[in-house]
């Protein structure tokens, strides 16, 4: 029997189990080598299983006990409401909010639910300080001169390399880096738009975007979007005709955790490339993916070059590196001037220890840890939102990223609710952050990112009663 037949057969017959209350929340499942012995399988097929009804949010795993049903089956939050924007472009930036929030990165003594980075401690700390030593003595004067434009080439080399897990198949001439994932999209901003262009991006949006945006002149259009399956293709059908650009997560994006399908992939890529409108992906989440493989990118789909893809491994391995790339397609040369003009070289030493580290096994088992770390978060803190916050309260189900979207009646300001937190040095980021528009007041974004404890559950506790308090009073 043909062996994707068997994992699907396999997969789909536990799911109905479990959907079907054959299998209660707590129950354990056989291990992944019982699993083996009873259908005859190998033990890849079994793990990747296991991995599948992980992304299904069906089971969790338990260090050294094994995958049990999860005990989320016993309760239904439900989906955070479509977005519904208005249609026309609109620049009215949150700038103070957005400032108070992100002034508190890099404080010790603040739990840091508002801020979208892995922790220091799920990331391997030790391992990147000896490669920035082996980089040292490995580059020509130390790593002291400037890089080739285009960047190091073993870097290059190697992420070309792992673009063809999901069909990128670039080669080390289509790549050029950056000093990070936001100077990625910079460049790219400058390249295409000019002030007074309208640019189409997300509803709810990455506040970072929303200031690039705005400080390049350009109007910001924003899309309904669903939060599990990204933006309303008919919407941007509709808004075709008014804008110049298009800037979008397909992938896990910042806040909402929606992974956009291969199928809409492919049509937004068509649709923006007949109409000669510029896609920029920002695909900085794809690596975290919690099923069992890696997503597609609209540039998968890309034949014309008008996809231009930026990525970095500022959520996955080293935030405070600053190492990015942009796949430019067709606009490479706009690109590359301006990388000349705005930086001329990235910096020798941090790319060339990047590079070193891909290039081994290192990173893709880093990668797996911090996959079953983020989702086993999730689980977690969705499990103590349904027990401490107000009744009624809204989750997205992220598939992947490193964001859950909250959302709250509408007597809950989460403008409020920051204020209140920071006393108790905590800090949330505000839904209205996200927008240039006045909505999302009732809502939040929270980081799944930060090592789960004890102490980060009180903490957590904490909001959902500083948010209970706040609905009483109103």
């Amino acid at each position: 029997m043909n062996k994707e037949f068997i994992y699907t057969e396999i997969t789909n017959g536990l799911a109905s189990q479990i959907r079907n209350g054959v299998l209660k929340p707590g129950d354990k499942l056989p291990s992944v080598r019982k699993l083996c012995l009873e259908h005859q399988i190998s033990m890849n097929t079994a793990k990747r299983v296991f991995l599948e009804l992980e992304s299904q949010s069906l089971i969790q795993s338990k260090p050294q006990s094994g995958y049990f049903v999860s005990q989320l089956l016993s309760v239904k939050l439900p989906l955070p409401e479509v977005s519904r924007p208005s249609l026309i472009a609109n620049n009215n930036e949150p700038d103070e909010l957005i400032s108070k929030v992100y002034e508190n990165m890099g404080k010790d003594d603040l739990t840091l639910f508002s801020i979208a980075i892995p922790s220091g401690d799920l990331l391997p700390q030790a391992k990147l300080k000896k490669e920035i030593i082996t980089a040292t003595r490995e580059l020509k004067d130390g790593g002291a001169g400037y890089e080739e434009l285009q960047g190091n080439l073993k870097l290059r080399r190697v992420i070309a390399q792992r673009s063809l897990a999901w069909g990128g198949n670039f080669n080390e001439n289509d790549l050029v880096t950056t000093n990070g994932g936001m100077n990625a999209l910079s460049f790219c901003l400058m390249a295409l738009g000019k002030p007074g262009d309208t640019i189409a991006i997300e509803s709810p949006c990455y506040p970072g975007i929303l200031q690039l945006a705005t400080g390049f002149g350009l109007k910001v259009l924003e899309l309904p979007t669903h939060p599990a399956h990204g933006i309303e293709i008919e919407a941007l059908k509709k808004a075709i005709p008014k804008i110049d650009i298009c800037l979008l997560i397909p992938n896990f994006n910042t806040p909402l955790g929606s992974c956009m399908s291969d199928e809409n992939k492919k049509e937004v890529v068509k649709l923006l490339s007949e109409n000669n409108i510029p896609l920029i992906e920002d695909d900085v989440y794809g690596d975290i993916y919690f099923g069992s493989h890696r997503p597609k990118c609209c540039k998968s789909f890309d034949k014309e070059g008008n996809v231009v893809y930026c990525s970095s491994v500022s959520k996955t391995l080293a935030p405070g590196y600053r190492v990015g790339w942009i796949a430019p397609g067709k606009y490479k040369d706009k690109i590359l001037k301006l990388k000349l003009l705005h930086s001329t070289s990235s910096i020798s030493i941090v790319n060339e220890a990047v590079a070193n580290f891909l290039k081994t096994g290192r990173y893709e088992k880093h990668l797996q840890e911090l996959r079953r770390t983020l989702q086993s978060n999730y689980q977690n803190y969705v499990q103590t939102i349904v027990e401490y916050f107000p009744e009624g309260t809204k989750t997205s189900r992220p598939q992947g990223g490193l964001s859950l979207w909250v959302e709250f009646d509408k007597k809950i300001q989460t403008r409020k609710l920051y204020d209140l937190a920071i006393k108790q040095n905590i800090s949330i980021a505000p839904g209205r952050m996200f927008s240039l528009q006045d909505q999302f007041e009732n809502c939040m974004r929270l980081c799944i990112g930060l090592p789960w404890s004890e102490e980060t559950q009180k903490k957590l506790i904490e909001v959902g009663r500083l948010a209970k308090m706040i609905e009483r009073e109103s």
